[in-house]
């Protein structure tokens, strides 16, 4: 028969434990609690409007820079004229109205002395000083005048011409003290206006502030714009898949994956140098072409979309591609029509902020000679061209005060491309995002 051994414990073990005492309910109407919650809600209080005074704060930085842009670089886009009597009969130019219906007309014209008529028209209708009054390009306006109406060879007529820097500015309020005598004595004669200058739109640089335009760089820029594009995000986009889904996890992928970080925060002049010496310094590429500077930004860019890409694609719920691979999908089709669909808003996200640092970058450009004089807008990729950045960084760097509005216009001009270009991306994001 087993022995049985008893249980051998202390008999008064349980007896001696001394119950629990009791919780009591915090008393909140005491005098110390109610100083407790008075300075608990007073600090929320605090921080909520310290949080408030900075978004206002913030908030009235952008419409200080905002209403100084819009107030300066407004009159950028306003020109200056003077009603010009001329009597074409009387200059007796030596060319046929059926010429000025040809290709040649605007050589015609020029070789016909047309510039120096304008200039004997502002003589006897403004005095001594009145070929000082007219802008270089008065003698433009009235050339594409006669293109218009051929007829006017034959007869006298009034044609309304910009005036000179000086004169506009002082028109504007901002000029100096004779040219503002000018502009009184002008305008007690009535032959001052001033309206919307659509040259500024339609021209490109020039080295009178009336004659400058910003369609030379706005051409430039979206040719850059595209090409950066064009190569970025599909390289982009593809190393973010085969690095997320593909790529095996060893030492070398650790190593493409730090390098990618790192050049992500390369500073861009460095992409300057490197475009220089590859681009032009090896292959040979011309210099301030659109596609050089394409080039040049697509590297700077590249690594931002791998990384927002990246991030994205990660974000994707694994039940996805389980799903997906559950009803008989190849890695492929998981890739490419279930996870990269999906991931499309938040790499967009990621283009969105590449193009935008790129479309505002000057130091590469810089380097690769964008910085030119460039007085007609580029007809291709490899032609001779400039952008929205170095256009204005070279206005600020002029001496005549035309050029401070016309620095300001164009800064408005690169403010409307930025919001443009990322309004379309925003709009393309929401349009593929998917609410979990």
């Amino acid at each position: 028969m087993n022995s049985v051994t008893p249980f051998i414990g202390t008999p008064d073990a349980t007896a001696s434990a001394k119950p629990a005492t009791a919780r009591v309910p915090t008393d909140w109407t005491t005098k110390a609690m109610q100083s407790r919650i008075r300075r608990r809600y007073a600090a929320e209080r605090r921080f909520r409007l310290a949080g408030l005074a900075a978004v206002w704060l913030s908030a009235g930085f952008l419409a200080f820079l905002l209403s100084s842009m819009l107030w300066q670089g407004a009159s950028g886009f306003v020109e200056t004229r003077v009603a010009l009597p001329i009597d074409f009969a009387a200059a007796a130019l030596p060319i046929e109205p059926a010429r000025l219906t040809s290709r040649g007309a605007d050589l015609a014209l020029a070789s016909a002395g047309l510039e120096g008529a304008v200039d004997s028209a502002a003589t006897r209708a403004f005095g001594k000083d009145g070929e000082g009054l007219l802008s270089d390009g008065a003698w433009v306006t009235v050339r594409d005048a006669l293109k218009a109406d051929p007829g006017l060879l034959s007869r006298k007529t009034v044609i309304a011409v910009p005036v000179a820097s000086p004169v506009d500015m002082a028109a504007k309020g901002d000029g100096p003290p004779e040219a503002e005598a000018v502009v009184a004595r002008l305008k007690a004669r009535g032959v001052l206006t001033r309206g919307l200058s659509m040259t500024f739109l339609t021209t490109a640089d020039s080295t009178d502030a009336t004659r400058v335009g910003i369609w030379g760089a706005f051409k430039g820029s979206l040719l850059t714009m595209i090409v950066t594009l064009l190569l970025a995000f599909p390289i982009g986009v593809l190393s973010a898949l085969y690095l997320e889904e593909y790529a095996p996890k060893n030492r070398w992928t650790d190593l493409i994956e730090v390098s990618i970080n790192n050049l992500a925060a390369v500073p861009s002049i460095i992409f300057g140098l490197l475009g220089l010496a590859v681009f032009l310094g090896t292959f040979g590429m011309p210099r301030s072409a659109p596609l050089v500077g394409g080039l040049t930004l697509a590297l700077m860019t590249m690594p931002v979309i791998v990384i927002a890409g990246r991030n994205a694609i990660k974000a994707v719920p694994p039940s996805i591609r389980d799903a997906a691979l559950g009803i008989g999908a190849s890695p492929v089709q998981v890739v490419f029509h279930h996870v990269l669909p999906l991931a499309l808003p938040g790499i967009l996200t990621g283009t969105i902020i590449g193009m935008a640092r790129a479309l505002g970058e000057t130091a590469p450009l810089l380097m690769i000679g964008m910085r030119a004089f460039i007085a007609a807008p580029p007809s291709g990729l490899r032609d001779p061209a400039t952008v929205l950045p170095v256009q204005i960084f070279l206005w600020s760097d002029q001496v005549s005060r035309g050029f401070i509005e016309k620095t300001s216009a164009a800064i408005i001009v690169l403010l409307v491309f930025l919001l443009a270009m990322n309004g379309v991306a925003i709009y393309l994001r929401n349009k593929f995002e998917t609410r979990w």
